[in-house]
């Protein structure tokens, strides 16, 4: 009667302790699969834009070619007005991050930098003035379109578009923070530097 007392609470600890384990090992693998799928949802906003501005220049394209072995040049040129929406944010995907699954929290090691996202220019061409052998063609609005493209470049890092968008680089931490809560976990950024007054352009 003893032997078989002693067996069955023999029997009771050793289940008590299978279940213990098995019950920490799915909620180790529980927390680990909620900082996989976290992570994958943070990289999924992929690009914020933060900053939208207008650029209105005034832009002198000269055009100058040879023409009978270099004897005669002929040149065209124009007035070109360019109006452009600059659009720029933060790349998520360039986020460094690591999750500590016993803490349950996301430390965010390195936040990137503000980016051009896309320049949209509006052209329009004034006081056009075509060289006798050198015309505006169809073939010159592409090329024109580039030049602007490049021209306002240039210019956005003159604007305060830059430290605008800098300064919302706090604002896309909250939203991170915003998008860590929901699943009880929290975001640690005490080690972050954020960005500085430099800006990238992507291709």
């Amino acid at each position: 009667m003893e032997l078989l007392f002693l067996g069955l609470a023999g029997g009771a600890i050793a289940s008590y302790f299978i279940f213990q384990k098995f019950a920490l090992s799915s909620k180790k693998n529980l927390t680990q699969k909620q900082s996989v799928v976290l992570l994958d949802k943070i990289k999924k906003v992929s690009k914020l834009i933060t900053v939208e501005g207008e650029f209105a220049e005034i832009y002198h394209h000269e055009n100058s070619q040879e023409k009978f072995l270099g004897l005669f040049t002929s040149k065209k040129k124009a007035i070109i007005l360019i109006n452009a929406k600059v659009l720029i944010g933060f790349d998520f995907r360039k986020i460094k991050m690591n999750a500590d699954t016993k803490n349950k929290t996301i430390l965010l090691s390195e936040f990137p930098l503000p980016e051009i996202f896309s320049i949209e220019p509006s052209i329009r061409f004034y006081d056009i003035q075509n060289g006798l052998l050198n015309k505006f063609s169809s073939d010159d609005l592409t090329k024109v379109n580039a030049e602007a493209k490049d021209h306002i470049s240039q210019k956005v890092p003159e604007s305060n578009l830059m430290q605008t968008a800098n300064r919302e680089a706090l604002e896309a931490i909250m939203l991170m923070n915003s998008l860590v809560e929901t699943i009880g976990w929290k975001l640690d950024y005490s080690s972050l530097e954020l960005p500085n007054e430099k800006i990238t352009l992507i291709d």
